[in-house]
């Protein structure tokens, strides 16, 4: 198994994001986006899994788990403008993006927006839509009345919706307490930005490879979303994991992996030079991965 490391990285506009590397570091590099209330744990059990082929990245995004929490800027853009810059702090040139849940939304605009940056895309239980589904619309309604500290039994009760297999205790228990470090604002404000944002759009003009996993047992997306996202991005594949929900890289990981990895290797091959593919030059005087290990 993977040795993972916590680092940090300090983007251009300041902001310090704690963030998960695993894997080689000459390996090829595979950026994992988490969704609502989420944090870089989410894909531990992800990270553990990846073979030495494969140098692993997963931020935690503002406001989330430990990063930092700025008063504003937790509308879909201003992730997706965090992710390129992480990019440049932790000096990867092109990487293979992929976002789970929401966390495809900003994956899926920087894909759209920096082509140059994103060798192929990911997208795991990732909605096409948001406002046109009746279980987002009951829990807007409770997110909208949160209040801080955020009630311990919402974030469990969350997560145990969103799974269709059991899951073990410890990870529960560890990605509520990551989803509790969120303030109540976050929830809100990043909640809002996803339903009014015109996620439609941010499926136009993706011109990158992009792969599509989604779990027949998702309790908030139904097939036909998920052929909105085929129908929108030219040459894109669909994975079907039978009996899956929607936290379908915690209920299998190593699949998520096995496809990730061969999804990266043919996107993505090993430079004949034999350097790391995806490798941005850095100066000497950069630490590896942006930041100091925490």
């Amino acid at each position: 198994m993977s040795t993972i490391a916590v680092k940090s990285a300090q983007l251009r506009s300041g902001l310090v994001l704690p963030y998960a590397e695993a894997g080689y570091p000459d390996g090829l590099p595979v950026v994992f986006v988490h969704g609502l209330a989420d944090s870089w744990w989410t894909f531990e059990p992800l990270l553990r899994q990846l073979p030495a082929a494969v140098h692993g990245y997963a931020p935690t995004q503002r406001g989330h788990g430990d990063a930092e929490r700025p008063p504003d800027g937790y509308r879909p853009e201003d992730f997706a403008g965090d992710l390129v810059e992480f990019l440049d702090a932790a000096g990867i040139g092109r990487a293979v993006l992929v976002g789970a849940s929401s966390g495809g939304v900003a994956a899926r605009m920087v894909a759209g927006s920096h082509p140059d940056r994103v060798a192929g895309l990911v997208l795991v239980g990732v909605p096409a839509a948001l406002a046109d589904k009746p279980g987002i619309t009951a829990l807007w309604e409770n997110v909208q009345a949160l209040e801080d500290p955020v009630p311990r039994a919402f974030a469990e009760d969350l997560l145990g919706d969103l799974a269709n297999r059991p899951l073990g205790r410890g990870l529960l228990a560890t990605m509520a307490e990551e989803n509790l470090k969120v303030p109540a604002r976050v929830w809100q404000e990043t909640m809002r930005g996803l339903l009014e944002a015109d996620l439609a759009a941010t499926l136009r003009g993706i011109l990158v490879p992009t792969l599509v996993i989604w779990g027949d047992a998702d309790s908030v997306l139904p097939r036909a979303d998920q052929q909105r996202i085929l129908d929108a991005i030219h040459g894109s594949a669909l994975v079907v994991y039978e009996g899956a929900g929607h936290l379908l890289y915690w209920e299998e990981p190593e699949r998520v992996v096995q496809d990730v990895v061969a999804f990266a290797a043919r996107v993505l091959p090993a430079r004949p030079d034999g350097d790391a593919p995806g490798r941005a030059g850095r100066s000497p005087s950069q630490g590896d991965g942006g930041g100091p290990s925490a």
